[in-house]
């Protein structure tokens, strides 16, 4: 499995919630910073998007597609000039139908599904994209987002048997496609970040390589020479690219692997420890700790953890997923 694969099937979504925001006239709107993720598809008409730290606004057609990623507010209206408004009276409306209309409605229409992952270890992965990704209607990921949109409404609002199973795939393969887009334009500015590195062929082959054999013994020299680059160069160019270490990475990564085991299968304590290559149980539990601040029993046996921001999802299923 390659390594974006394997990081979102690591990445269970939960807080799948849909709405959409139809409306007219003049408008500006500030949307706030929520922790999770956001795609959103204009369905009819223009507006422009400006996200916070954004040197200009982006403009939104008919068709096209965004990614809004977590921690990021985003203002919304139909000229850049404009002022921002709250949009409390916005998100009330969808709180109560799943719908708000403004100013009447009727020339501008977005809907947008909203996302969040219990595993906060796991979601910081997403760190490394950028806070706003865009996928223009004439994009063949954009067909598939508009599509995946609409089957996912119908998974939420008509649920079926195997309705979670099919949501979460339907978010997978949403995020895939913008990823796959950002990924293979050569003009993208990628802070340092796991996303980099998989746009760099040679770092990219030896993180590859730890997630394909997460156990083995690594060495620095080893993944140098399957980078195909000097101890020294690939050290270097590690740091600077990913942020961190080879090892340190593969730590994390091991780390992640650790989380999902402990939550998602009966497998003991020694025998995730050994398979992910800790010579004992207590380097393990020791390491363990370090990264979540519990032991591996303690995080099996607690509920995902969910953030102030998901909770207020949890109690207002459709306030998080405005515009």
């Amino acid at each position: 499995m390659d390594p974006l694969s394997d990081v979102l099937s690591s990445l269970t979504p939960h807080n799948r919630l849909y709405a959409s925001f139809d409306t007219a006239g003049a408008w500006s709107l500030f949307f706030p910073p929520y922790h999770g993720i956001k795609f959103a598809a204009v369905l009819q008409g223009e507006c422009w998007g400006r996200v916070d730290g954004m040197a200009q606004p982006v403009h939104l057609e008919e068709g096209d597609c965004f990614l809004l990623n977590r921690g990021s507010g985003i203002t919304l209206s139909t000229d850049p000039s404009l002022p921002p408004q709250d949009s409390s009276a916005v998100l009330e409306a969808i709180e109560r139908e799943g719908v708000a209309i403004h100013n009447g409605g009727g020339e501008v229409l977005l809907i947008g599904v909203f996302f969040s992952f219990p595993n906060d270890h796991a979601a910081r992965l997403l760190d490394g994209l950028p806070r706003f990704v865009s996928s223009p209607r004439a994009s063949p990921q954009a067909d598939i987002l508009r599509w995946s949109l609409e089957q996912l409404k119908g998974e939420l609002h008509a649920p079926l048997p195997g309705g979670m199973l099919v949501s979460n795939h339907l978010l997978h393969l949403m995020l895939v496609q913008m990823l796959r887009l950002h990924l293979t334009n050569s003009s993208s500015d990628f802070p340092a970040g796991w996303f980099a590195a998989l746009s760099d062929r040679q770092i990219s082959a030896a993180i590859g390589a730890m997630h394909n054999e997460p156990g083995r013994h690594w060495s620095l020299d080893d993944l140098a020479r399957i980078a195909g680059l000097s101890r020294t160069i690939f050290a270097q160019r590690f740091k600077e690219i990913v942020g961190e270490t080879p090892m340190s990475y593969l730590m994390r990564w091991r780390m992640l692997m650790a989380m999902n085991r402990l939550r998602g299968s009966s497998e003991s304590v020694s025998s995730i420890a050994y398979a992910l290559g800790y010579e004992s149980e207590s380097a393990f539990c020791t390491a363990f700790k370090r990264t979540t601040s519990c032991s591996p029993i303690q995080y099996r046996r607690q509920p995902p953890a969910i953030e102030a921001d998901e909770r207020d999802a949890v109690r207002h299923p459709h306030s998080a997923a405005h515009a």
